[in-house]
């Protein structure tokens, strides 16, 4: 393999939305949680809900600030590394991402420090507003960068004029084909994400009899909305996968390591693909499941990466990383109904009682969300090569001329400072999570951690 400025911009790329992607998936959903904490406490007036709103307040603050920063120098990728694509497709990606900085964070900015310095300095409806404003421009933000992402994945609504995309309709790129599939998916597991936060830093609490009348609160709503979630994120995932199918065949063909194409495919559940000889290796099979989960019928056809010769993804990763996001969703699913169900009978209780092995098993999954979100984001952007603009433009044609050895240089920069930044936040929510005591609050004792086995 070569490492040339076009593979070594991919990577480094790939460094940059690995990196800038946690804190966005994460703060979309925790900001609604706030809204919820804090709309319980204005309902209820119990102090347990104002001291998850300010514990879980401090954390968003902290994601959100990181998330600005990395989203900044993201953008700059545009120019350094790949100046062809804004050269040819800025007539639509400019005026998409300029909707995002207007609308929806300005409005995170203009009202982000109400929540975080309001209290006691304006009233509650005021300060209530400006939380329910934060949660919406994180939501808004998701919506602009998906349909950016979501036109180049399905590009619609453009015209071609000097080898330039030009937009004819506005209504048609907004609302791309696959658009509103990636915008529930991602919002869906921006959910997940942050309730699997919630959880693990609370059961991490628990565990180290650091938490307050907050944490049990927390605890139950994140469990709750993780239940209800996870179902609903395998209906809009299969949606997905048939929008998929209809627009990116070759992707497709690339997540099942289909080679030929056929009818009554199996579903692969594992195996390993060899691309040069064109087979899978040591494959575990289930006869005609692929057909009927991508067709939904048991003799469906599906087209075999024979049909895209030149044109297709790279097949190794795709294969593994869809089989990760499934993997780790399937987890989170018995994790979060196995919480719910020890919950469920206590939920009038003031108290939380789970037992030490839940408490160990949500503690480890705290950053799961993550894991899935990255795998089935490789899954999408690496699933769209070697196309930019799905079918249109090939990334090869607008990256930029630079040496290899300058891309070397900036992306061993990024790993650096990134792995440094991502080591000191992990270790920052630890040290709150263990250190949670607000001033004038206090602390109550883990005597409510239930005994293990219970």
């Amino acid at each position: 393999m070569e490492f040339d400025t076009l593979l070594l911009s991919r990577i480094q790329f790939a460094v940059n939305i690995t990196f800038h992607i946690l804190f966005p998936t994460i703060t979309i959903a925790l900001a609604w949680f706030l809204v919820f904490f804090r709309w319980r406490f204005i309902q209820t007036r119990d102090v347990a809900w104002e001291e998850a709103y300010y514990f879980w307040t401090k954390i968003f603050a902290l994601t959100f600030a990181l998330g600005v920063v990395s989203g900044i120098v993201m953008s700059f990728q545009f120019g350094t590394n790949w100046p062809g694509f804004m050269e040819r497709t800025g007539n639509i990606a400019g005026p998409l991402l300029g909707y995002e900085v207007l609308t929806a964070f300005f409005l995170e900015a203009s009202f982000l420090g109400i929540m975080l310095f309001g209290r006691g300095r304006v009233s509650e409806r005021v300060h209530m507003t400006a939380t329910v404003l934060v949660a919406f421009g994180t939501t808004l933000s998701a919506f602009w960068i998906l349909v950016l992402n979501s036109w180049m994945q399905t590009p619609a609504g453009y015209e071609f004029v000097h080898g330039e995309f030009i937009p004819a309709d506005w209504l048609a790129i907004v609302f791309n084909p696959s658009f509103p599939y990636r915008l529930s998916h991602k919002l869906l597991a921006s959910a997940l994400t942050a309730s699997f936060l919630i959880a693990g830093l609370c059961a991490w609490q628990l565990l180290k009899g650091s938490s307050t009348r907050g944490t049990h609160k927390a605890m139950r709503a994140a469990v709750a909305v993780a239940a209800v979630v996870i179902p609903l994120q395998f209906v809009a995932g299969d949606m997905h996968g048939l929008n998929t199918l209809q627009y990116q065949p070759a992707k497709v063909a690339a997540i099942e390591a289909v080679w030929e194409t056929q009818r009554g495919a199996p579903l692969v559940l594992f195996g390993i693909p060899d691309e040069e000889a064109r087979t899978t290796h040591f494959a575990i099979q289930i006869p005609n499941l692929a057909s009927l989960i991508l067709t939904h019928e048991w003799y469906g056809e599906l087209k075999g990466l024979n049909e895209f010769e030149g044109s297709h993804p790279p097949v190794a990763p795709v294969f593994y990383a869809f089989r990760l996001m499934v993997g780790v969703g399937t987890l989170m699913l018995i994790v979060a109904f196995w919480a719910a169900w020890k919950l469920w009978p206590q939920r009038r209780a003031d108290n939380t009682q789970l037992s030490r092995p839940l408490l160990w098993t949500l503690a480890g999954m705290t950053f799961s969300g993550w894991v899935a979100t990255l795998a089935g984001w490789y899954v999408t952007e690496i699933g769209r090569q070697p196309y930019i603009v799905y079918g249109l433009l090939r990334t090869d044609e607008v990256v930029t001329q630079i040496g290899a050895g300058n891309v070397w240089v900036t992306l061993m920069a990024y790993v650096v400072v990134y792995t440094l930044l991502l080591i000191a936040y992990i270790g920052v929510l630890k040290h709150m999570a263990e250190n949670p005591k607000p001033a004038g609050v206090h602390a109550t004792s883990d005597a409510t951690l239930g005994k293990a086995g219970a």
